[in-house]
């Protein structure tokens, strides 16, 4: 974090004051700030640090200088006033990443943002060593967002206490609810923001069911959970890189109603000022997506994404961008949601894509120490990554609008941009031939393309010899005027790019 008056576009700077400490200042002091440029305002959450220190974390969205004004019940942190000069963002810095054309994403600069995320539920809450680890292996691997839960897991292959925990108490179970340990946020705070530092954006999973009633993390008291989310929010949301899942396999948390979920999402939603994304996922039953302060649909289903035309049901359904954040997972565990194969994993990313969607990974490799990457981090084990960087690089060569599916109606397997670009999959189909037809929308005879043949999971390309040239051929096609095919290998997991010629 920035502590100069001076700080780059969404970047973050901290105001820090000294204030009351006596009786319970989670409690007892409100603080919030007034931020204004021009006829603009924004009103910041302000968040006791402990030890008598109080911040405000402010991220501006427009480069120029902003004033501030701060207002609290407490009599030394009331009436302060300042101005931050906010400078354009440096390299890297696209700004926080919103929904964009309706079914995608997009930075706040304009930049297309090809979701290819990872789940490590718990990866802060390991050793120093690990987590150390962890942040070098997401270095060098092509995720672009991290699935992690704020509060610790107590679950199969994750039995180890965590070296901070979020109350003041005793552990296992004995906490002051009233009282957060400032330790235990700066060090997730710490986290989030290497990752944004590397251009990975944080899922923070606010509420999860992996308590088991160990530390009563899952059951707390209503109050509790508002002050908690109201906590996180004034602590995390000056992060560009912060989205917010409501929980993990919500369903499961049996402590909270369908009316508390809505509730917390609302909450969420008029905390926080800058308004990152904010979704739900789901064990068996679905939230209902189509509420508005659900930005995208974060989904677990096991088979939906290894079909396009099952994967583009939900994208239709909700009319908002579609995250299948757990498809089941690359690795080898006993349980039937950790034995993917590496080639199924990836397969997964494209039928995703070719709907219009997006996938997330994980990994389940046993491991003699159990560190897996799905929970704990550390390094990744399976061949599919190395093909994700793949898979990424073919989608940041795509429309930056998105892709979009070229016909729902038929088995069909294209996306694009209708007359200009087409990204076909076959999946573990292996045809040796494709008959070059498009579907008709956009498309007028005469018109000119070029083809590549793209092998998913030995990542080449290879060009297709010659032009193809289209005319008509029925109500719904328009076909190469010479009626040629392309050649293929006869393969599984062949995809095909045919890009127009201007």
């Amino acid at each position: 974090l920035a502590h100069a008056a001076t700080v780059e576009r969404w970047g973050s700077t901290e105001i820090s004051l000294a204030g009351p400490s006596a009786g319970n200042p989670f409690m007892d002091v409100d603080l919030y700030a007034i931020f204004t440029q021009g006829q603009r305002t924004l009103k910041v959450p302000g968040f006791y640090d402990g030890e008598g220190q109080y911040k405000i974390r402010f991220m501006p969205d427009a480069v120029g200088e902003w004033t501030y004004e701060t207002h609290s019940n407490g009599a030394e942190l009331n009436g302060r006033k300042g101005s931050i000069t906010a400078t354009p963002a440096g390299p890297g810095n696209h700004g926080p990443v919103h929904v964009r054309n309706t079914w995608h994403f997009g930075y706040e600069d304009g930049t297309p943002f090809w979701q290819v995320g990872t789940t490590s539920y718990v990866w802060t809450h390991q050793t120093e060593e690990l987590e150390q680890q962890t942040l070098k292996t997401l270095a060098a691997a092509p995720f672009n967002k991290m699935r992690m839960a704020v509060f610790p897991k107590r679950y199969e292959y994750n039995m180890n206490e965590p070296r901070f925990y979020p109350f003041e108490g005793k552990p296992p179970a004995t906490w002051d609810f009233s009282r957060f340990n400032p330790a235990f946020f700066r060090h997730f705070e710490q986290r989030v923001g290497q990752l944004r530092d590397m251009g990975i954006e944080a899922d923070i999973i606010l509420f999860h069911p992996y308590d088991k009633g160990h530390w009563g993390f899952d059951s707390m008291p209503r109050d509790v959970n508002e002050r908690y989310l109201r906590y996180v929010v004034a602590r995390l949301s000056s992060y560009r890189n912060v989205w917010w899942s409501m929980a993990n396999e919500f369903d499961f948390v049996k402590s909270k109603t369908m009316e508390d979920w809505d509730s917390y999402f609302q909450i969420v939603q008029a905390s926080d000022p800058y308004q990152h994304l904010r979704s739900i996922h789901n064990a068996f039953v679905f939230y209902n997506h189509t509420k508005p302060w659900v930005t995208h649909v974060s989904v677990q289903s096991g088979a939906i994404a290894e079909d396009f035309e099952r994967a583009v049901l939900l994208r239709d359904t909700y009319n908002k961008p579609v995250v299948y954040d757990e498809v089941k997972y690359e690795g080898n565990f006993k349980q039937r949601w950790g034995q993917l194969t590496p080639e199924e994993m990836v397969l997964r990313f494209w039928e995703g894509a070719i709907a219009g969607t997006y996938v997330g990974h994980s990994e389940t490799y046993q491991d003699p120490n159990e560190i897996a990457w799905w929970s704990k981090g550390g390094v990744l084990h399976g061949q599919s990554p190395q093909r994700l960087a793949f898979f990424r690089k073919i989608l940041s060569e795509s429309p930056p609008e998105g892709l979009e599916p070229i016909d729902k109606w038929q088995d069909y397997p294209f996306a694009g941009k209708h007359a200009q670009y087409y990204l076909g999959y076959f999946g573990k189909k292996t045809p040796a031939s494709w008959p070059f037809v498009l579907f008709k929308t956009g498309l007028k005879d005469g018109m000119k393309f070029r083809a590549e043949i793209i092998d998913t999971w030995n990542m080449t390309i290879t060009p297709v010899d010659g032009v193809f040239e289209i005319k008509k051929r029925d109500d719904y096609t328009f076909a190469d005027k010479n009626q040629r095919s392309i050649t293929l290998p006869g393969r599984p997991y062949m995809a095909l790019r045919i890009i127009r010629i201007p």
